[in-house]
């Protein structure tokens, strides 16, 4: 059994994925409903961006050390570049963080989030991300996913994850890659691939993806913000140039969205490797899947329900 089986949520009328406001045209609202994601041009500023940016250089650098924060490296680069954003890969879970959590609450951000979660808003998994080039000890290729694997909480369709290129994405750099209308999917088992020394630490993928189910580049500039269903499947490339390719992230929920338990289904595997990561950084005897989300909760709009 998957866990989608219960994430199944009571929708009318013609749209079932996108919520009556005024923000989205009917095209646009179509556009997700048919293909799971949609893609805002230009939508976060050049400034913002440029304060994320240098906010990520000083944690790598750590001039700042955000508490709960998960900083990913490639070790095979350490040598090379020391304390610095050439080995730095991700930045996850920067709830703590003032300056780069100020992405989750920027009011044209949220005002695209409401469309889909309604208006009681939590931002509840945060990343930044910086595809660094490949090397020849590990490749930085996220197999294709689907989001939802790592979500215990429901229904589906009052999350959305927003992502936005902090510099221009493309094949070259390994920008995003979609299937449209897999959202319409359930959720299958996901795995680790079997990718002698080039598989990344939660990095999961689909056990049995299928190739005939055409893929889309997101060719994005910097600015540019795509909205995704928790259930497309997506992964993204390697990054193929000598530079890097930054984005940053935020899954928002509904905070009417309520946890569900994943004893006996695809997602109790992740479940214990989570379990174990959290006792070994924080020496702890005994930890809750829930109690892991509730750490990472916050509420960013409106008023708390469940979440």
């Amino acid at each position: 059994p998957t866990s989608a089986q219960v994430s199944v949520a009571p929708h009318s009328g013609r749209f079932c994925y996108t919520l009556d406001n005024d923000v989205l045209s009917r095209e646009q609202r179509q556009f997700y409903e048919d293909n799971g994601y949609l893609l805002i041009r230009n939508l976060v500023s050049d400034q913002d961006i440029e304060r994320f940016s240098k906010e990520f250089t000083r944690i790598c650098k750590r001039e700042v050390k955000p508490p709960g924060v998960m900083i990913m490296k490639d070790e095979s680069r350490r040598s090379q570049f020391g304390q610095s954003e050439s080995v730095v890969n991700k930045v996850q879970d920067f709830q703590e963080d003032e300056e780069l959590f100020r992405y989750c609450t920027l009011p044209e951000v949220l005002k695209y989030v409401e469309c889909f979660t309604g208006p009681n808003i939590m931002a509840m998994h945060t990343m930044l991300i910086n595809k660094l080039p490949d090397s020849d000890q590990q490749t930085f290729l996220h197999p294709m996913h689907q989001d939802l694997h790592y979500f215990p909480f429901r229904p589906a369709s009052r999350i959305v994850c927003a992502w936005t290129a902090m510099e221009r994405a493309h094949q070259d750099n390994g920008c995003l890659l979609v299937q449209p209308g897999t959202h319409r999917t359930a959720l299958k088992p996901h795995g680790y691939p079997q990718w002698e020394g080039k598989t990344n630490k939660l990095f999961h993928g689909l056990l049995d993806e299928d190739e005939k189910i055409p893929k889309v580049h997101l060719v994005m500039e910097k600015g540019d913000t795509v909205f995704f269903h928790p259930l497309l499947i997506h992964g993204s490339g390697i990054n193929r140039t000598s530079g890097f390719r930054k984005s940053i992230s935020c899954h928002f929920a509904s905070s009417e969205c309520h946890y569900i338990d994943v004893k006996n289904t695809t997602q109790e595997h992740l479940e214990k490797e989570l379990q174990e990561m959290v006792r070994k950084k924080y020496n702890a005897t005994s930890v809750e899947l829930k109690d892991i989300w509730n750490f990472r909760a916050r509420l960013v709009q409106g008023e708390r329900i469940n979440l």
